[in-house]
């Protein structure tokens, strides 16, 4: 992973206010076992011997001065989950680390602030402004950067394929290492790095186990290491910053097109389209409201997803002002560049008629009420019809001529009443809803029986009561009507009659 930025924010919990003329030693308490214990000290308790573990009543007869405050667990990973929503206006791709440090991918980010160095000043800048002070390093690892972030200088940038010299000369505890291996290691004299680089890998994971041979190679970047990124992973993205907040909802129209026609650059610079658009406008106080807008096809019109974004900033609330904008751009595929027309009057195509207007409608009602009914192979009508995306490229499998279905499939049957001159004859008369159906004209049966290969997978409705026979009818009014008959005569129940759907 090229450009991996390490951050490590402080708890969530109050800061103990001065004392004497500078800060007293300050601990969380959390209960375990029945016990009030130390869930986490600060370097000044560290530094009298207090650490993490240790029976809080023991901690306060050494250090009579100690602040102390409840361990929120929640409310710490709260605060760094909101953290991570906030870092987005540099990184489209942030994954939480533990519980006091984050993972930016800035890969193909860092020119928007003019180098990776600019990027790093202006992100510890920023959270030192909202109260966050924080340690970060740029490496082309997430486990070169960890270590230096924690252990090496302050905004440290380890140049591209050198994380090796980088971390040499740290602590081994740089290396996330298991407990026991890191306690065992400077007992050996073991201390740095560059000593557990120099020992033969077979000893080095026989003596202290793979783990620690593998923390090795996520560092130097010989085995990858795979992060869970609270957000998709994009390298489409971009970034509009602003001198003045604006607010004014024509401000956020306008800042709205020219983010989205900056990514569009991109994507027709390099041949390429997406189907789902995001313009994320960032608060000054930090808060973040992300509108999106998705295509029915590949797209980087500007002036189209302006049009789809442009109803939704209702819902932005600019509060005392938007500072950054930023945009992304997933499902992004190879798109054909596509000549305009030079005939007006020539007939319209698909992407101009439909497109936009499907367009317009996934995005008013949402993506699951904006669908297409293609067949599917099953007999069984509930099973027979699945929905695709309106301009998704047609099935293979086609409608049955001679099995005529129709338009609207009720999603469950509806009971009714029928009168029918023999039993396997179609009804003369149904009633629906409370109201009669004289029928005029009748096709059928159709005789459908449930999957039998299914009784062994939770479905064991399948037996003769189970058989439909549907018939097509037509009543004198002109309503066309798919019904059936469920069951045979002969067996311990009476077949039943129902109604499974209209024509036209």
């Amino acid at each position: 992973m090229a450009g991996s930025a390490g951050l490590r924010p402080p708890s969530a919990a109050p800061t103990p206010p001065p004392l004497g003329g500078g800060s007293p030693p300050f601990a969380l308490l959390a209960t375990e076992g029945g016990a009030r214990r130390l869930a986490a000290v600060d370097e000044r308790a560290r530094a009298q011997g207090l650490s993490a573990g240790q029976k809080a009543a023991d901690a306060m007869a050494l250090v009579p001065s100690l602040v102390t405050f409840d361990h929120d667990p929640a409310a710490d990973r709260a605060a760094l989950e909101a953290l991570c929503d906030w870092c987005v206006r540099f990184s489209p791709a942030v994954a939480i680390d533990a519980t006091d440090g984050l993972f930016l991918d800035i890969t193909g980010t860092d020119h928007l602030w003019g180098g990776e160095d600019q990027m790093l000043v202006d992100l510890v800048a920023r959270l030192a402004r909202w109260g966050v002070p924080a340690r970060a390093a740029i490496a082309d690892t997430p486990g070169a950067a960890w270590a230096m972030a924690r252990y090496g200088d302050d905004l440290a940038i380890a140049p591209p394929g050198q994380q090796r010299a980088a971390i040499e000369s740290l602590p081994v505890a740089a290396l996330r290492l298991e407990d026991a291996a890191e306690a065992q290691l400077p007992r050996l004299g073991l201390h740095r790095v560059g000593q557990l680089l120099a020992l033969p890998r077979a000893q080095l994971a026989k003596r202290f186990g793979l783990a620690t041979t593998q923390r090795l190679d996520h560092a130097l970047g010989v085995a990858s290491e795979a992060l869970t990124f609270r957000r998709p992973a994009t390298p489409w993205c971009d970034r509009l910053a602003f001198f003045e907040p604006i607010s004014a909802p024509e401000d956020l129209a306008r800042v709205a097109g020219d983010a989205l026609a900056l990514i569009c650059q991109r994507l027709e610079a390099e041949g390429r389209g997406a189907k789902r658009f995001e313009v994320v406008f960032h608060r000054l106080d930090g808060k973040a409201y992300p509108v999106r807008a998705g295509l029915a096809r590949l797209g980087r019109d500007a002036r189209r997803l302006t049009k789809l974004i442009t109803p939704k900033l209702d819902k932005v609330d600019p509060g005392f002002g938007i500072e950054v904008v930023t945009v992304h751009a997933w499902a992004v595929e190879p798109l054909a560049a596509a000549q305009e027309r030079f005939d007006a009057d020539a007939d319209a195509t698909l992407d101009e008629t439909l497109a936009p207007l499907i367009d317009r409608l996934v995005n008013r009602l949402g993506e699951n009420r904006v669908w297409r009914a293609d067949p599917y192979q099953s007999h069984v009508p509930e099973r027979s019809v699945v929905r695709n995306a309106p301009l998704d490229p047609p099935v293979a499998a086609k409608w049955d001529p001679d099995r005529p279905r129709p338009v609207r499939l009720f999603k469950r049957p509806e009971a009714i009443t029928a009168i029918a001159k023999l039993p396997d004859d179609p009804p003369m008369q149904f009633t629906w809803r409370g109201r009669a159906h004289r029928v005029r004209r009748a096709e059928g049966p159709e005789r459908i029986g449930q999957e039998w290969w299914r009784a062994g997978v939770g479905e064991t409705d399948t037996g003769p009561d189970k058989i439909r026979d549907y018939y097509r009818v037509e009543d004198d009014a002109g309503g066309r009507f798919w019904i059936y008959r469920q069951g045979l005569f002969g067996g311990e129940d009476a077949p039943k009659w129902w109604i499974h759907g209209v024509f036209g």
